[in-house]
């Protein structure tokens, strides 16, 4: 019997209309666990480099993670994996909600899709009843609507469904997946399954996910729920509402705005309002977002209720997911909350992702004000800020006019229409739109997470560490008191010596040395929850939270029967990421591509930023484009993939880096 995962995937090759019930290698689990971990191994394995995302050989892998449909509390992460559109490197965008559970209980762990179906379709998975059925009644209906329509189709309200709208239909680079109130938004997954022709995947299970040593993991989650019901009745004292709790940013539940609205930029994340959030606009927010929400809601065997129900005014309810809340009305430089409830009802139903739309909507405002689009590109626009977001919205989800150009996101867009317009593109990191940030003094830290992570978004490798050092040293040295979440003591020390002014602030600390040392812990922790299936906000995100690298291993031990100690899982997840890593190389990434936007912080320092790159390729065991060495490799019994990259020309003699260095504890 397998535990915790089922073992067996749902292989679907839409070119030929097959379904197989795949029987899986029981060895993956200890080299690569589930989730994100087996999917990139199956990308590599089957996905020449060659292949682009509108390719029939592009694979869609939606994936549960190891502990998704267990009892572990938060564990219901999908990872949704593809070749982008945007960037061409693997993207793994994830959601919430209920569906990663389901397919659990369906009998798979994952399902692969391969080819391109000739006419529209979703595809129903019932336990072994798996039908590809027709939906071209569904084209054009949005992404919410379609799941209600589908649910009442097989008249069955448990049925959890993921499902495209327009955007998607349409290959909108920027397109979603929506969900339940979740979404797998980044890098343009409902792309590729429009190009794909699925507009949905709905799926039912009955069965049971086993456990290991049941009793013993029940154990391990009292701890853990004993934790949760602490930190709920315990916030992190001294931080803004969003860092002192556990969850996924719990945006629905909190109306206090003030270091969002003006610390992150507005507009096409050039314009930061420091003086922004007033009393009135305080009294004002507080009256729309409390009037908006019906109430609060929670993904699968979650305590923390970190979504919403809205009900505004006339517009259709539907679910809300944390910050779209304040991304259109920022980009739009829109004061009043009511334009938020409005216009995120109607991206949802189109499937666009939250945090590229709204930069791409601004982006194309200012090059209107620039004079490079001019008024026939905006022909029938509206004047007013609000009216004329939804117009351009619905350009982009249609591709009509210039929303044709626009969708495919600010990149590519940018050096379509030329004429300057390339200047305009300056918050994006490998092609991809990043956070509406822009700060002042420059910080070691985020410099490696936004240029080296495989994700590509900053907000999914930030975390357990402070976004910023504690004015006082009593300050610092009580929040360390208690931080057994720590992957090893000398971290306390280099909190305690980080300081918001002098030499022992940004820019030169953390040195390139500590700084490589805590992104490498970050990277480490959202590898190891991404393979498990838990969500970020009680694992790799918030500050001292539930799940940790010392509990993890018991967490996997009782699940799975394999016992693993935190060097051994350590190991495991650093052999996926140095693959992944060596996928993308593969795709051609290289160094030339690990830039943050340029204008991300105003005062920045070239040489520093040259040091700390170099030291974390050396510290990772890299070379000095950024690609795994033979010694790496081979240590993380990755030798079949050194070779592959030798034979491509992309290793050769003499790129290793200097040996001597263990790697083995690094991610």
């Amino acid at each position: 019997m397998r535990y915790a995962e089922t073992g067996y995937n749902l292989e679907i090759d839409l070119t030929r209309g097959n379904i197989e019930r795949v029987e899986t290698d029981p060895q993956l689990l200890e080299t690569h666990l589930g989730g994100l971990g087996t999917s990139v191994k199956i990308h590599y394995d089957r996905v020449p480099p060659e292949t682009k995302a509108f390719d029939p050989e592009n694979l869609l892998i939606y994936s549960s993670g190891l502990l998704c449909g267990t009892p572990a509390f938060s564990a219901n992460r999908t990872i949704v994996s593809f070749i982008s559109p945007q960037t061409d490197l693997l993207a793994y965008p994830m959601m919430g909600g209920f569906w990663a559970s389901e397919l659990k209980y369906a009998g798979y762990d994952k399902v692969v899709i391969r080819g391109k179906s000739p006419e529209l379709i979703y595809i129903w998975i019932h336990n072994e009843t798996v039908e590809l059925r027709d939906a071209t009644h569904l084209k054009g209906k949005g992404a919410v609507e379609t799941q209600e329509l589908i649910r009442k189709e097989l008249n069955d309200p448990y049925v959890q469904i993921s499902a495209i709208g327009l955007a998607g239909e349409n290959r909108c680079f920027t397109a979603s997946i929506e969900q339940s109130r979740s979404s797998s938004s980044r890098g343009g997954g409902g792309a590729v399954m429009g190009d794909k022709n699925i507009k949905a995947i709905a799926v039912r299970g009955t069965k049971a996910v086993h456990l290991a040593r049941g009793a013993e993991f029940m154990e391990h989650m009292k701890e853990i729920r004993k934790y949760i019901d602490f930190r709920n009745a315990n916030p992190l004292p001294g931080l803004m509402p969003i860092l002192s709790g556990i969850g996924s940013p719990q945006m629905m539940k909190h109306v206090d705005e003030k270091w969002h609205t003006e610390s992150f930029a507005w507009g096409n994340a050039r314009v930061r309002r420091k003086d922004f959030w007033t009393e009135e606009i305080e009294k004002s927010w507080e009256k729309s977002q409390t009037g908006a929400i019906k109430r609060f809601i929670s993904c699968f065997n979650c305590p923390q209720q970190c979504g919403a129900l809205i009900a505004h005014k006339d517009v259709p309810r539907y679910m809300m997911k944390c910050f779209s809340k304040l991304t259109y009305a920022m980009a739009a430089f829109v004061d009043d909350l009511d334009f938020s409830w409005e216009i995120c009802q109607r991206a949802f139903e189109y499937g666009l992702d939250s945090f590229s739309t709204p930069q791409i909507l601004a982006f194309g405002f200012e090059l209107y004000e620039a004079g490079i689009l001019t008024d026939a590109d905006f022909k029938g626009c509206p004047a007013d800020k609000e009216g004329r977001f939804f117009w351009l919205l619905d350009r982009i989800a249609r591709r009509e006019g210039i929303g044709d150009v626009l969708a495919d996101g600010t990149y590519w867009a940018a050096r379509r229409i030329g004429n300057g317009a390339e200047d305009f593109d300056h918050n994006t990191t490998k092609k991809h739109e990043q956070m509406n940030i822009k700060l002042g003094m420059f910080d070691p830290l985020y410099y490696l997470m936004y240029a080296t992570n495989e994700k590509v978004s900053i907000t999914q490798i930030e975390g357990n560490w402070p976004q910023a050092a504690f004015p006082k040293k009593e300050h610092r040295e009580a929040f360390v008191e208690d931080w057994p979440q720590l992957p090893d003591e000398k971290f306390k020390q280099y909190f305690l010596d980080w300081e918001p002014r002098g030499e022992k602030a940004n820019p030169h600390y953390p040195t390139p040395e500590i700084a490589s040392q805590i992104v490498d812990w970050m990277e480490m922790l959202h590898n190891i929850d991404d393979a498990l299936g838990l969500c970020a906000g009680m694992g790799s995100f918030c500050l001292k939270p539930p799940y940790h690298i010392h509990n993890y291993p018991k967490l996997i031990s009782s699940a799975t029967g394999m016992d693993i100690d935190k060097q051994g899982l350590k190991k495991i997840v650093n052999r996926s990421r140095n693959l992944h890593r060596a996928l993308n190389n593969m795709r051609g990434l290289r160094r030339v591509e690990e830039l943050p936007p340029e204008d991300h912080w105003k005062h920045r320092f070239p040489e520093l930023e040259e040091a700390l790159m170099m030291h974390y390729y050396q510290f990772k065991g890299w070379t000095v484009d950024g690609i795994p060495t033979r010694e790496r490799l081979k240590d993380l019994d990755l030798g079949y993939v050194a070779e592959d990259l030798t034979k491509r020309g992309i290793l050769s003699d003499g790129q290793d880096q200097k040996k001597g260095e263990n790697h083995q504890d690094r991610c």
